[in-house]
């Protein structure tokens, strides 16, 4: 028996592991040609300089989750919840993996803009080392370099390497997940499947449902293709979905087992049960929709109407689809041509692999009728580049034969009409761009139609370079423009502002003009503050930051507030103070009777109260005054200071009560019974001062 069919020891996903992997990526094998490592070097080290370089320039991006990794930084309980405030009063509404890994950053560096952001670009630099391992095992260091060279030119994940959403923990776990994979249909290892189940459970753990979408592929290839007997595969199966339940379920039976009165209330879910946030609000709700307030209304909002071209309108086009339609031809072309092949054929398995995690996938983003956001492409582009990669590398061996040169041709010249159509969609945007795509494709399918001429090394170089040109320019560019940009707020978006009546693939946003419809241009736009929603908190003072951070000490909340985007950003400014977000990110929890809120200003627990200027309807979820968009929640001018309609049903948090239903009741009680003062856009009542 070969040494090649000996079971390899047990994959121990610990630190060790992750470092050992690392060092026997970067040595290489000894059947490696000698270009590989230093080219492996330049890439990793490349990609470290454009996810690091002014990293600290959007500040702490995305105020929602760096408060809760603020607060994980003051308080385990905080940590181990992922709650946003570090006195425990609600989590954020998602696992807190990712909290998890931010939070760890600033206990070790202390806590900065850097420590926060810093984690997803290096998770960027692993990510892209994963994809390559995966590649190269099959198909050769040369496939390897170009599908981690395509992945981190990717502009959204340009984008999502530099921001601090969840989702670069997520693609980094399920590219490591892939390479595990790879390894297990190797020699059909148990203990390889056992690691891709654990490490999907902490995807798991990162975004939920979303970490699942690559099990049917797993399953079907690794079943398919598997060097072992049926049984043994259908058992190895049921091993690593054990893996996954262990991996990622300890977290959710602790925090469902947990006593609801000391424990953080569930964002995101109406009745304060992780199980409901699972399948409703980050599950179910978001394939169908969601059918209650604050439910965040149809995905058409933010990434564009449902359908087969979503993927490629105005808002998703742009950010990760530049070369999925030659991945896609790929993934048809190869399986056709693999059809006929032996069981464990290794090119038909990774075609499983990569096209049945880019096809499933990309199959829920375009036809899922709740919130899906155009970020969520970046879970698409190892998958595209994988098939890219698998493609170039297999038609380039194979250049002898006519057909296949002319797939090629067609495939580079395709590729570039896709790029001119999506830079069309900005004309003014470095118009330069599109003509020298088009001259440098049809440069590069020109050489394919002499091949002899394709016989010297530097004719060989010279194509690559044009054929890089015409297929990579465009995204280079959008990443280049992305990495320039500051990105904040809640719902970023890579490369310029893409004006919503292009037309392709039907209309994107809401409300016409601007990437998010409305008047509001810099979603996505160049102004340099990128993904800004209404309702994101407006921006802070210092005199209010200095007045709760002198009010914290002897309270456990400095102040309540509506909402957690107007909370975060507080607590930010203020060093970590403790506040109350009544009503979470969308008014889906966090919910307070107004006998419990008196309770607990009757104890001493909270010192102040704080409205946005111009009363409780005046800025939706504690927006800017005049905002009158509910972001993800109920339509503008709906009432209610950051929850849905006095009266709507379900039960609530500490002490119980409607949902939302004493919201506005809270506020007027205040009003009526404390003292204020305005400072910048807000009120602030003093919950000691009674008026007279």
């Amino acid at each position: 028996m070969s040494t090649s069919a000996l079971p390899h020891p047990a994959p121990a996903l610990s630190p060790g592991w992750f470092s050992t992997r690392a060092r026997s990526l970067l040595r290489g094998r000894a059947e490696d040609p000698a270009w590989a490592r230093p080219l492996l070097i330049a890439l990793l080290l490349g990609t470290a300089t454009a996810y690091l370089i002014d990293l600290q320039a959007s500040g702490y991006a995305n105020e929602f989750y760096s408060a809760a990794a603020q607060a994980a930084t003051k308080s385990w309980k905080a940590f181990f919840f992922g709650s946003l405030d570090s006195s425990n009063f609600i989590s954020v509404d998602k696992p807190p993996a990712s909290v998890w890994v931010m939070a760890l950053s600033g206990r070790v560096f202390g806590f900065s803009h850097l420590s926060v952001l810093a984690p997803q670009a290096l998770e960027g630099v692993l990510s892209v080392g994963m994809l390559y391992a995966a590649i190269k095992r099959w198909f050769g260091a040369g496939a390897g370099l170009l599908a981690g060279l395509v992945l981190a030119l990717t502009p959204v994940a340009a984008l999502m390497f530099r921001f601090n959403n969840p989702d670069a923990l997520l693609v980094c776990l399920l590219i490591a997940a892939g390479y595990c994979l790879v390894r297990a249909l190797e020699t059909a290892s148990t203990r390889w499947v056992i690691a891709v189940g654990t490490l999907v459970g902490f995807a798991f753990l990162t975004k939920m449902l979303q970490a699942f979408l690559v099990l049917p592929a797993f399953g079907l290839v690794y079943l398919v293709a598997a060097p072992t007997g049926l049984r043994r595969r259908l058992g190895q199966l049921v091993a690593g979905g054990a893996a996954i339940v262990i991996s990622g379920g300890w977290w959710v039976a602790i925090v469902a087992l947990w006593p609801a009165g000391s424990r953080p209330m569930i964002d995101g879910s109406p009745n304060n049960s992780i199980l409901n946030l699972i399948t409703g609000y980050n599950g179910l709700g978001r394939v169908f929709g969601a059918t209650g307030p604050g439910g965040g209304g149809p995905g058409a909002q933010f990434s564009g109407a449902t359908g087969g071209l979503r993927l490629f309108n105005d808002l998703m086009g742009g950010q990760a689809s530049w070369l999925l339609p030659a991945a896609l031809l790929v993934l048809g072309g190869g399986l056709w041509l693999t059809r006929t092949r032996p069981r464990q054929d290794r090119v038909r398995s990774a075609l499983l692999l990569w096209g049945g995690w880019l096809v499933v996938s990309g199959l829920v983003f375009s036809f899922s009728s709740g919130v899906i956001h155009t970020y969520y492409t970046v879970a698409l582009a190892p998958a595209i580049a994988a098939l890219v990669a698998i493609g170039a590398v297999a038609a380039w061996r194979h250049r002898e034969r006519p057909w296949v040169r002319l797939a090629l041709a067609g495939v580079i010249i395709g590729t570039a009409g896709w790029s001119w159509v999506l830079l069309a969609r900005t004309p003014q945007w470095q118009p330069w761009l599109r003509p020298v795509i088009a001259a440098t494709a049809v440069l590069a399918a020109s050489c394919l139609l002499f091949p002899r001429s394709l016989a010297r090394p530097r004719a060989k170089a010279s194509f690559a370079a044009l054929a890089a040109c015409a297929c990579l320019a465009g995204p280079v560019a959008y990443s280049i423009d992305t990495i320039a940009t500051v990105h904040t707020g809640s719902i970023p978006s890579a490369g310029p502002s893409v004006s919503a009546d292009t037309g392709f693939g039907g209309p994107g946003g809401f409300g016409g003009g601007g990437r998010f419809g409305g008047g509001v241009p810099s979603i996505g736009g160049t102004s340099g503050v990128n993904g800004r929603a209404p309702g994101d908190s407006p921006a802070v003072s210092s005199t209010l930051a200095s007045i709760l951070q002198r009010g914290a000490s002897g309270y456990r909340w400095a102040a309540a507030t509506s909402g957690s985007k107007t909370a975060s950003g507080l607590e930010l400014a203020s060093g970590g103070a403790p506040v109350m977000a009544i009503g979470g990110f969308d008014g889906q929890g966090g919910n307070l009777t107004l006998a419990q809120f008196e309770k607990y200003v009757s104890q001493g627990q909270i010192h102040y109260f704080l409205a946005p200027v111009g009363g409780v309807d005046a800025g939706g979820f504690g927006g800017p005054p005049g905002a009158g968009v509910r972001f993800g929640g109920p339509p503008p001018g709906a009432r209610g200071f950051g929850g849905p309609p006095p009266g709507a049903g379900g039960p609530g948090g500490p002490g119980g009560g409607p949902r939302g239903a004493s919201t506005q009741a809270i506020a007027n009680w205040v009003q009526s019974h404390f003292k204020s003062t305005t400072v910048g856009n807000q009120v602030v009542y003093d919950l000691t001062q009674p008026k007279a």
